[in-house]
């Protein structure tokens, strides 16, 4: 057996979801949960991702890591211990040294419990086909202050970069969403909708600040002047909010795509309960497991409905696991799951 092929035996996870879930609620030790992510040419991803691998599994990171040729997007969660060792591994590469850390708002250390690293063609799928697109050239970043002040600027407008269940629950005040299901389709609209807008200021933003950036790149691209996008998204923001002492201008809850489903950045609940319509801000995943549909649900429903999104899904959640398995047999299971598609969530919901 080759080296290559030794090493690459080694580079995955060989115990149960199940099992790793376990061990991660027994870990006393505390986590923290961060973000980054970076612009930057990398010649060889795969040879990468098998750096990062060996270098953060020793340090039991778990997670979320995107690699592609564009760069590098990732979601961790890492021990409170291991912290300045994980660090200085992420700051010896140059590219990557002094990267800006997004550490999560509202964090319990138990958002990741396995440690996965894939390279895809981008780390955000853009649809830009263009050749001439470039990622050198993208809006300017603004801070939670001038952020604070820009929006008091009429002349200012905000673009949500967010996919429909995120703004739903949380959002700038007076921001746009772009009304589309992924972040492919919102560029051209995006560009479509503010056409007539090209001498505005433009600020973008979105979760912790990579698809707003390649959003700022992709309108001056086409002929938009004055772009700005939010350094660190809705996560940097809070930070720099709380930090600062500044009124928050996000109100609600900010989406995050990890076990959490969100963390709370003000108390102010703008979202409904998609089965009666009460205020309630709190995302799950249905439990019937031929289902796991993505829906926003009180803890009135959650009761009554023991977690599921409709009385099927209830009925199968509550048959016996073997004829849970029969059902499920040929199908695709969670196959909803952070699903981006309303025309999907709507007649599901309506069935009830």
């Amino acid at each position: 057996m080759s080296e290559n092929v030794k090493n690459m035996a080694v580079l995955h996870n060989r115990v149960s979801q199940k099992e790793l879930k376990e061990r991660l609620y027994q870990e006393s030790e505390a986590r923290t949960t961060l973000s980054f992510y970076q612009y930057h040419p990398i010649q060889n991803p795969r040879e990468f991702r098998d750096e990062l691998y060996k270098g953060m599994d020793p340090l039991k990171v778990f997670g979320r890591v995107y690699v592609a040729r564009e760069g590098i997007n990732a979601q961790v969660s890492v021990p409170s211990s291991n912290f300045s060792a994980f660090k200085n591994f992420l700051y010896s590469w140059p590219f990557l040294d002094g990267i800006r850390l997004n550490v999560a708002v509202d964090d319990d250390g138990k958002s990741f419990w396995v440690l996965k690293i894939k390279v895809r063609e981008k780390i955000v799928a853009d649809g830009i086909n263009d050749p001439d697109f470039s990622m050198e050239r993208k809006g300017r970043y603004v801070n939670a202050a001038q952020m604070n002040q820009l929006l008091h600027d009429e002349n200012t407008i905000v673009v949500d970069m967010r996919n429909h269940y995120e703004y739903e629950v949380g959002h700038f005040e007076k921001a746009i969403e772009v009304p589309s299901d992924t972040f492919r389709e919102q560029l051209p609209m995006a560009v479509d909708m503010l056409k007539d807008k090209k001498d505005k200021n433009i600020i973008m933003y979105c979760t912790g600040g990579i698809r707003c950036e390649k959003a700022s790149a992709y309108m001056l691209h086409n002929g938009f002047r004055n772009v700005f996008h939010l350094e660190g998204g809705i996560i940097n923001y809070a930070k720099e909010v709380k930090e600062n002492e500044l009124d928050s201008k996000f109100i609600g809850k900010n989406f995050v795509f990890d076990d959490r489903l969100g963390e709370r950045i003000t108390e102010d609940v703008i979202a409904k309960c998609h089965q009666c319509g009460k205020p309630a801000d709190s995302h799950t995943n249905c439990r019937n497991d031929s289902c796991h549909l993505l829906f926003i649900q009180c803890d009135e429903c959650a009761d009554k409905y023991q977690g599921c999104c409709t009385p099927e899904c209830q009925h199968v959640y509550n048959l016996p696991e073997e004829e849970q398995t029969k059902l499920r047999e040929g199908k695709q299971n969670g196959i909803m799951v952070f699903n981006k598609s309303r025309q999907r969530l709507r007649p599901r919901l309506n069935e009830i």
